[in-house]
């Protein structure tokens, strides 16, 4: 037995034990559904749940007993019926404007589904996968000049910030508030929200404007610096563009009075320190050793020193 197999195993269980709650929480739902009318009609909407539950009952409650059970093909088809009830339900809400939290539900269900299944069938969740093609780490092309850094970090501000901070926001807003799921924000949200975009966003053009210009690269990981960057707001925090992106996207959620716009920012947050640090911290310490290993001793990734460490000067 490799040394990897008891972690696999471990982890397979965590896998089937995620099957056996979202068995559990499946069959209580539908309980409800049953006997409650006010979620009858939060979850479902004007869908007749009779025939529904004839369908959902075996393939998302009996397939999630059976994945809890070690039986894999049925983990593949509880995360199959999950997805489809989640995408089929997110488009009766939108056309209907009903069933908005049972959209929710599914969604958290469909995710921890996925997560899940990993788990059952690889012993692990793939992250690698995110950082492969055009988001594979690749050290900037030779004999760019500093100026054509700068210009490429801000076009590349320009469209993740127009995407991340403006198009998927409004979406989200749009459809909380066509599924009926939105909540009212006290208006002090508006002037914290809107302070607190521009400290972040000063923040993030700061960051994306030491890294370029001192470190011989560009944020994307398809151009990383050629040098590690321990200046400007690097000295205080290891990861300001993160930590600034993550307030921006709950800046914009304040602003817009979305609390699924804050939960789609923090769910960001997890994901890159989750998923994408790893990777990162990794590369930086291949290619930077030792340098790396210091600053990063010295420096947390999210919380700010009191005191900055010592610039790293280059000409």
């Amino acid at each position: 037995m490799t040394q990897t197999a008891p972690v696999a195993s471990s982890a397979a269980r965590w896998g089937r034990l995620y099957f056996a709650l979202q068995a559990l929480g499946g069959a209580a739902w539908w309980m409800a559904v049953f006997t409650v009318p006010a979620v009858c009609g939060a979850t479902l909407g004007g869908l007749e749940p009779v025939p529904v539950a004839a369908a959902d009952l075996p393939l998302f409650v009996g397939t999630s007993a059976l994945a809890a059970l070690g039986v894999r093909w049925a983990a593949i088809l509880a995360t199959s019926w999950t997805l489809l009830v989640a995408t089929a339900l997110a488009v009766y809400a939108t056309v209907t404007g009903e069933a908005g939290w049972g959209v929710l539900i599914m969604a958290a269900a469909a995710g921890g589904s996925l997560l899940g299944l990993a788990l059952v069938l690889l012993g692990r969740v793939p992250t690698e996968w995110a950082v492969r093609g055009p988001f594979a780490f690749r050290p900037n092309a030779t004999g760019r000049s500093r100026r054509s850094d700068v210009l490429r970090t801000f076009a590349q501000i320009a469209v993740f910030w127009g995407l991340g901070l403006v198009v998927v926001p409004v979406v989200i807003r749009l459809l909380e508030q066509r599924w009926a799921v939105d909540v009212e924000f006290p208006p002090v949200s508006l002037p914290v929200g809107i302070v607190l975009l521009v400290l972040a966003s000063s923040l993030g053009i700061g960051s994306a404007v030491v890294m370029s210009s001192l470190g011989e690269g560009t944020p994307l990981p398809s151009a990383m610096p050629h040098h590690l960057v321990v200046a400007g707001p690097y000295r205080w925090v290891r990861n300001p563009m993160a930590v600034a992106g993550i307030a921006q996207g709950v800046a914009v959620g304040l602003i817009l009075s979305s609390w699924l716009v804050v939960l789609y920012a923090v769910a960001g947050a997890v994901v890159w320190n989750l998923v994408i640090r790893p990777h990162e911290e990794a590369d930086l310490g291949r290619r930077f050793g030792p340098e790396f290993d210091r600053y990063r001793a010295a420096v947390r990734c999210w919380v700010p020193r009191l005191r900055p460490v010592r610039a790293t000067r280059r000409r």
